[in-house]
């Protein structure tokens, strides 16, 4: 348990973690690209429950 404790920490070290700038644009990346993903799925979903409904009431 502590052998792989002490691997992890040492990859830890190894680790290139980004920047301020670069985790704010990955963040900004991230957060646009889920709203983007749940605006075209609620689009889809709607467009798929009309036609839906205009078949079967």
């Amino acid at each position: 348990m502590f052998k792989f404790l002490k691997n992890v920490s040492r990859e830890m070290k190894k680790v290139s973690w980004p920047k301020g700038k670069e985790l704010s644009n990955y963040t900004v990346i991230v957060i646009s690209t889920v709203i983007f993903v749940s605006v075209f799925f609620f689009v889809v979903d709607l467009g798929i429950t009309q036609i839906l409904n205009a078949f079967f009431e």
